[in-house]
């Protein structure tokens, strides 16, 4: 397969590798449908006669629909590395959307979500089978699918929410300041306690505003790793704000599964 150059990463590691294994493409969601979904991603791939690959993803704090065969369901947002193994050939169709973009679909606690994945047919009202007939047809390009799914979230649309939209503010503001640490700096910012912050992200987002930080802070570390754009292991883990070396590491091994040590050596 011709490399296929995966940008931004997004948490997808080792994505200058990934590229030769399969293709990703994401598409924005109708005008509509951008207050709640992100993107839809549909991935592909073709290892036929190759061995499987297992990619590694640091999650973002985002519920997701996957579409594939016979197990397609909403997916809270993990908390730490998970590993999807590709082999054969095999076609995948997503929806990422906001955080807090799926709760005013939900209408409860996303964090309700966490180890009970959702079958489509309750926010939907089409079941697994249906939903990957209209998504994964052979024959269909990429933007068909994606107009697919325009109609299908369209006919459920739910009213905008000021809360879960400034929740997706919250987040982008953490996705950005790679040098947050502390839960405390983000009441700071936007002048809430820390008790109010814990049950808006519980709420809205599915995962504590601490393990949203530390989700965004490894994933920059291991991006920064996969460029090669460090020169030490003790300068990236000042440069992300932690006070030593050794709580860097025990972050970062406790998400990614190796210590930085580790993934610099696997990476070559």
């Amino acid at each position: 397969m011709s490399q296929n150059p995966i940008q931004p990463a997004l948490g997808i590691l080792r994505h200058t590798e990934a590229g030769k294994k399969f293709t990703l493409t994401r598409i924005q969601p109708a005008e509509a449908l951008k207050p709640f979904i992100k993107h839809y991603w549909i991935t592909e791939w073709d290892l036929n006669g190759q061995a499987p690959y297992d990619q590694g993803v640091v999650p973002n704090p985002c519920v997701n629909l996957v579409v594939q065969p016979g197990r397609s369901l909403f997916y809270a947002p993990a908390a730490e590395k998970h590993a999807h193994r590709l082999a054969g050939r095999g076609l995948v169709f997503g929806a990422k959307f906001h955080p807090g973009g799926f709760h005013p679909f939900l209408r409860h606690a996303v964090s309700e979500l966490q180890g009970q994945p959702l079958p489509p047919l309750s926010i939907l009202g089409v079941d697994g089978p249906a939903l990957e007939q209209h998504l994964l047809s052979p024959g269909q390009t990429d933007q068909e699918k994606a107009a697919a799914a325009d109609r299908l979230f369209e006919a459920v649309l739910p009213p905008r929410d000021p809360q879960a939209e400034e929740m997706a503010g919250i987040v982008v503001y953490i996705a950005s300041h790679q040098e947050l640490s502390r839960v405390e700096q983000l009441c700071s910012v936007f002048g809430c306690s820390i008790r109010t912050l814990q049950r808006l992200f519980g709420q809205y987002v599915g995962l504590s505003p601490k393990t949203v930080i530390r989700l965004y802070r490894l994933q920059n570390a291991a991006e920064a790793m996969d460029k090669g754009r460090i020169r030490n292991l003790l300068e990236l883990s000042m440069d992300l704000g932690y006070h030593d070396q050794a709580h860097f590491s025990k972050d970062f091994k406790a998400v990614i599964g190796q210590t930085p040590e580790q993934y610099l050596r696997s990476k070559h």
